[in-house]
This record gives structure tokens, sequence and C-alpha cells, in this order.
């Protein structure tokens, strides 16, 4: 767990600078709302509004994340009206959380703008339970996120938007489907069952604090699509929770609410949260954790049986996700992984393709695009393959064949990336022999997801770059048939 975080690549420093980044918004954001008079509760409305501004929006375009930054209150204000004109009416407040999460959750069918948006709306949410916000706060309450909302936007984007000068990301589509084949439609449905389970046992446990398990069920679903990423991001964050509670313990208990160590704290938290996100869950819950037991300092209630009822809470809203994925609409990992591994192999062919086309000078030829979308893809087939090489998978073969897929589709990249450096070469050679290797590296990918055999060619050996990254291209994938599928020829992916 240490190695992924500390030595894991950082091309181009784009994590440190989002980390950065986020701690210089988040300090300016409360500083502003201290500036403009508000109390404590109006400081860390703002804190959080301008952590959410800087975390969750992920269009792929600058455009794009002005735009959903410039949503996001447009979504959070009638949301946090709702909750604090709700506040003493429970049966009406839990019913309107649940909508909240059925509609965040079912959002993301629009892509990275829906999924944001509905983020937004349930820490909205849940933020207003956290404050016990009631009506006659809300003036405070919107002024500070709109305040920090704006502050997180100039920040991001006129102070330090390091994303001009970087190419834009390919955000994957999420899996097609209508109603209920729906990815998206089934989510929403198991999010909005299992956060029922977690309100009700987490009131049942703290009429004060359950909202903390329905925020557990509600995390755990967030960038997951199948039952095996669900189980695995649940024990992460159940994982994460206890070593921050047993950080806090050390930390966040003795500075008592402290003024000044527990600002430092709750930026090395911030950083920390932005840090590790991309790289490790359990680090970053562990962050999280830290960073609400110094906010209950602030605001005097941190106590050790809080950090204890935290640590119930918590499974009780992974429990809640659990039994959602597993009895509500299943997504089985083996679809997912599947669709997800299919889509990458048709990128590959498509990057091969246009390194090809770019080799001949044909008018327009870019692979880079695709290159990167390329790793996009491998990324989500990572995450989707996680439940299956899982340490505590006891299903040695699975796991042994889910590596060697993930080790050859690393071997294709590693090729494709090879021969987009060899086609971006003006003096590339043409040889003739491109176009035959070119089409059995699409016959074997059309071979791979249509369902049939591979056949595996010997090569001679040759000294032309660009041949030489096809060939091992072709190798790789003749290689990925056997675990990929079994003996009967049907898919293997993910079962």
């Amino acid at each position: 767990m240490l190695k992924r975080v500390f030595m894991a690549p950082d091309p181009g420093r784009v994590r440190l600078r989002f980390a950065a980044r986020a701690v210089l918004g988040i300090g300016l954001a409360v500083a502003v709302c201290g500036l403009a008079g508000h109390s404590l509760v109006g400081a860390v409305t703002g804190g959080l509004a301008a952590l959410l501004a800087l975390f969750t929006v992920t269009d792929a375009t600058v455009r794009g994340q002005a735009v959903t930054t410039a949503l996001l209150p447009v979504v959070g204000l009638p949301v946090l009206a709702a909750a604090a004109g709700l506040h003493d009416q429970p049966v009406a407040r839990d019913l309107t959380f649940l909508a909240v999460i059925g509609a965040g959750v079912y959002a993301r069918r629009w892509g990275p703008r829906g999924h944001s948006l509905g983020v937004f709306a349930f820490m909205t949410f849940f933020v207003a339970q956290f404050l016990h916000a009631t009506p006659d706060r809300l003036p405070e309450l919107y002024t500070a996120v709109l305040l920090s909302v704006l502050i997180a936007a100039v920040v991001r984007f006129g102070v330090w938007c390091y994303e001009r000068r970087l190419p834009p990301a390919p955000v994957p589509a999420p899996p097609a489907g209508t109603g209920l084949a729906r990815v998206t439609t089934r989510q929403a449905i198991q999010a909005t069952a299992g956060s029922a389970f977690a309100l009700v046992v987490g009131q049942l446990v703290s009429p004060e604090r359950w909202y903390w398990a329905v925020g557990a069920t509600w995390w755990v679903f967030v960038n997951t699509t199948s039952r095996g990423e669900t189980l695995v991001r649940g024990f992460r964050r159940v994982l994460g929770t206890v070593i921050g509670i047993g950080l806090g313990l050390l930390v966040a208990v003795p500075v008592a609410g402290a003024a000044v160590p527990s600002a430092a704290l709750l930026a090395v938290c911030v950083f920390g949260i932005f840090y590790t996100a991309a790289v490790s869950y359990t680090w970053m819950m562990l962050c999280v954790t830290v960073l609400a037991e110094l906010l209950y300092g602030l605001l005097g209630l941190l106590t050790p049986g809080l950090l204890a009822l935290r640590l119930a809470e918590t499974g009780i809203g992974a429990i809640g996700a659990m039994l959602a994925v597993l009895f509500v609409l299943p997504v089985t990992t083996h679809t997912t992984t599947d669709a997800w591994i299919q889509r990458a192999l048709r990128c590959v062919h498509a990057c091969t393709a246009e390194a090809a086309a770019r080799l001949r000078d044909v008018p327009g030829a870019d692979p880079a695009p695709r290159v990167a979308e390329l790793e996009q893809l491998l990324g989500r087939v990572r995450l989707s393959v996680a439940p299956l090489v899982h340490p505590l998978n006891p299903m040695l073969g699975r796991k042994r064949r889910a590596r060697r897929v993930l080790a050859l589709l690393d071997d294709c990249a590693r090729e494709v990336r090879g021969l987009v450096a060899v086609a971006a070469d003006p003096e590339a050679s043409h040889d003739a022999r491109l176009a035959a290797a070119c089409w059995r590296v699409e016959t074997a990918v059309e071979a791979l997801t249509g369902g049939r055999s591979v056949a595996v060619t010997d090569q001679p050996p040759t000294v032309e770059p660009a041949l030489a990254h096809l060939h091992g291209l072709e190798r790789a994938l003749a290689e990925l048939a056997k675990p990929l599928r079994t003996p009967s020829g049907s898919p293997l992916v993910g079962a």
C-alpha cells in the first residue's frame, strides 16, 4: 500500500500539481469566508464546497470543466435548502435524501458532468446533516458555497490552470444499454436500496450520526460498475477508516481543536486526499477520516467514543452497499470486465490503423489521441479486474489468468506506444510489409472480440522498428487468446 502511493508514476507531476492546487484553492476559500465574517460552520461549508469543486469536476476539456463548475451551485443550493428545511421532519428528510441519492447516481449516464453534479448534490445534503443546518443558517451557507466555488474556479481556471498545457484527457463513455440493461440505472437502484438499509440501521445505532453510514454506502458506489469492484471498494473504505481512526487517536485527539495545528493538519489531509485518490482508495479514505476528525475537533465534538461510532457506521454503510450489489439487480464482474477488455482491444486496432496511416503520410492521421484513450481504457480494465487479483480472492486459477491478461494488455499498450513513436518520426520508412502486419493485427483483434480462434504466426526477425512493434503486438494478441477463453471457446474474462 505504501509502494502504490509513494512509488506510483506521476507523469508531468500532474498528481502533485492537482494536490498542491487543492490546498491553495481550499485554503483561500476558507480564508475568504473568514474575512466575510462567516462562522466556523460557514467556513467549513465553504471549504467542503471548494474541495468538491476542485475534486469532482473531471470533464475532458477546460471549457467543459468551467461549465460544470458554474453549474455546481445551481444543483447544490436547492438541495441545501431542502436539507435545511426538512431538518425537523425526519421522515420527509430521509425520503428526500434517498431521492437525491438515486438521482445523483442515475445522473452518471450523462458522463463526467452528470457524475460531478450528482456528487455535489449528495454531498450538499450530507454536509447539511453533518453541520445540523437549519433554515435560519441558509443565507450564510448560500454565501459560503457561492464564494468558495468562485474562489475555487479562479484558482483552477485563472491562477493555476495547468490543464491548458495538457492534451484533453479522453473519458471513456459508460457502458451502453437501455432501461435496466443500463449500468447507471441499475446502480441508481442499488445505491438507493443500500442507502435505505444504511439509513435505517445507522439511525438505530446513532440518531445523530446516522448519515455516516449513508455516506459510506454512497462513496462505495462511486467509480465502480460491477459487483466485484463494489465489494473491493467497500473493503478498502473500511480498511482506510480503521487506519485513519488509529492515526486520529495519535494526532487529532491530542490537538483537541487548537486552531493553528488543526489548520496545518487539515492542509496535509487535503493534500493527501488529492494526491492519493488516483492510486489508492485506502490511503484516500485514511486522509478523509483524519480530516473529519480534525473538523470535529474544531467543532468541539471529538472524543474516542465518536471515533468508534464512525467505524461502526462505516461498517454499516459498507454492508448496505454489499447487500445491494449482491441481491439488487447485480452487475457481474464478468460482464463488466469483458466489455472493457473488448473496448480496449478495439482501441488497440484503431491505434494501429492510425499509426499505419501516419506512416503512409495519410493527411490528418494522428494516433496520439487513440493512445491516450487506450491508457484510459486500460485503467478501467485494471479497476474491473481488481477483484480477481485481490489478495483475498481464493480462486487462484482465475487470479493467475487475470494477471496474465493484464500483463498481455500492458504488452499491447507498450508495443502500440512504440509504434506511435516510430510513426511520429518524419524519417520513418514506408516498408511494404506494414500493411500485411497491420491486417494481421486487425484480424487478431476481431478474433478476440468476436469469439473466433486466434492463430499464432511465427514472424521473421526484423530490424525495422515499426514492424518490430507490430510483430510484438501480434504475439501479445495471440497469447491473449488462452487466458481470455475457456477450452470451449467461451469468454472467461472476469468470471
